[in-house]
């Protein structure tokens, strides 16, 4: 998987599981406290390759 391929897939999931966030009523469940985990490595992984979060970024926690 080239660089490129790793950012777009990277990007996508990290889209993706901001609207699943959104949606999710409680923030104390099991389910959203993992999807706030991964949310945490993608936007250290995109952070590592230099994409600038800022208009990403929906959750901002």
């Amino acid at each position: 998987m080239t660089e490129k391929e790793m950012i777009k897939i990277s990007i996508e999931e990290f889209s993706r599981l901001q609207k699943y966030m959104i949606l999710t009523d409680d923030k104390k469940s099991s389910a959203y406290i993992e999807m706030k985990d991964r949310y945490i490595e993608l936007k250290i992984i995109l952070t590592s390759f230099g994409i600038n979060l800022t208009e990403l970024d929906k959750i901002k926690e």
